[in-house]
């Protein structure tokens, strides 16, 4: 069966554009104009992958986005926003979303971009909305973290940080995809801000930062994190 691909986008030649090279891959794809219709498609309907707009009229993309994740949907987001504005990447990425592209992209670009999400999600345990790391427990889609009964605060970076290890599949993720998803390249020119935040990070998760037991190092490419087994 086919992937179902919920396309929401209020510019109509934009949408069409959109529609047509999805089809003509073979997916099936439906549409929503605003974000209201959207959100109310991509919760009767049931795609497998959401192409979401960020500027809409009556709900925008946060929006959306926001109140999928509030219910618990699963549903992976694949965000479309203008170039150049890192705000809302990051801003996307921490409220639930999975990947983003910048407008203007190429067909070739989007339909690798789609594939990657697919194939990301397809694979068992990767679409993780909670994480286990001892007896620390992430709650993604609340954006909440918990030692045992206490709460932990993670910072939204932080979240995103462990949310972009998660999905990895225990494959190492490189300094600079941290900064591409998290922050952005541009708002933060030094792969060594991503040493400082894992540091942080370990000194909150970890029992003996030190020696982490979950956060570990991949000398000369990232970091990786270590499956409970």
């Amino acid at each position: 069966m086919n992937s179902r691909i919920l396309i929401i986008e209020d510019e109509r030649p934009m949408r069409t554009a959109l529609a047509d090279a999805l089809e003509s891959e073979g997916y099936r794809v439906f549409t929503a104009a605003d974000g209201e219709e959207g959100l109310s498609r991509a919760l009767s309907d049931k795609p497998d992958i959401i192409l979401l707009d960020l500027m809409m009229p009556r709900l925008d993309g946060y929006a959306v986005c926001s109140e999928l994740r509030r219910l618990s949907n699963p549903v992976p987001i694949l965000i479309l926003t203008a170039k150049g504005q890192l705000e809302d990447r990051v801003r996307g990425l921490d409220l639930g979303a999975d990947d983003y592209l910048v407008k203007p992209f190429s067909t070739e670009e989007l339909l690798a971009r789609v594939r990657a999400v697919l194939r990301r999600v397809s694979r068992p345990g990767a679409a993780l909305k909670t994480l286990v790391l001892g007896d620390v427990h992430v709650d993604f889609a609340r954006q909440q973290a918990a030692r045992g009964r206490k709460p932990l605060h993670l910072t939204a970076k932080e979240l995103a940080m462990l949310r972009l290890l998660a999905e990895s599949g225990g494959e190492a993720v490189s300094r600079e995809r941290f900064l591409d998803i998290v922050w952005g390249y541009g708002a933060f020119p030094t792969t060594r801000t991503v040493d400082n935040h894992i540091a942080t990070l370990r000194a909150k998760v970890e029992k003996n930062p030190d020696v982490p037991r979950w956060i570990k190092t991949v000398h000369g490419v990232g970091y990786r994190l270590e499956s409970e087994g």
